[in-house]
């Protein structure tokens, strides 16, 4: 009978402890991810260095290792999204940031299009920033 009782404790603590010690469900949405600038602002020029940061805007941290497969960068605030430019990815200098080298031929506001998947999710992270060039 003593067996028993303890056969049945040990039982119950293991599925106690299976309970708590389960992964939680994600209860993210692909709408609670978000990319921000780093600098607004950059100076007109070619090879210049643009930054993002890909927030999760519940927690308020920052994304790392998501995989950006889409970008194009053009001028299609000042009405001239005919006049795209090559962008280059670069490694990010934290985690959550991700950089692009670029030709900011000249000065005026430049949208930056962005499409990333965050692993884990499904769905995709699509932005589109503005970014400033200054001569």
């Amino acid at each position: 009978m003593k067996t028993f009782t303890i056969a049945r404790a040990v039982a119950a603590a293991l599925i106690s402890l299976s309970v708590i010690g389960a992964p939680k469900l994600a209860l993210a949405d692909i709408k609670d991810y978000e990319f921000e600038l780093v600098q607004p602002t950059i100076q007109a020029g070619a090879d210049k260095i643009v930054s993002v940061r890909l927030m999760n805007k519940k927690t308020g941290k920052p994304v790392p290792d998501a995989v950006i497969f889409a970008t194009r960068l053009d001028m299609a605030p000042e009405g001239m999204q005919e006049m795209v430019t090559k962008v280059t990815p670069m490694s990010g200098a934290e985690p959550g940031t991700y950089s692009f080298k670029a030709n900011f031929s000249m000065a005026g506001r430049w949208q930056l299009s962005l499409g990333a998947k965050v692993q884990g999710e499904t769905g995709t992270v699509e932005s589109k920033l503005v970014v400033t060039a200054r001569k």
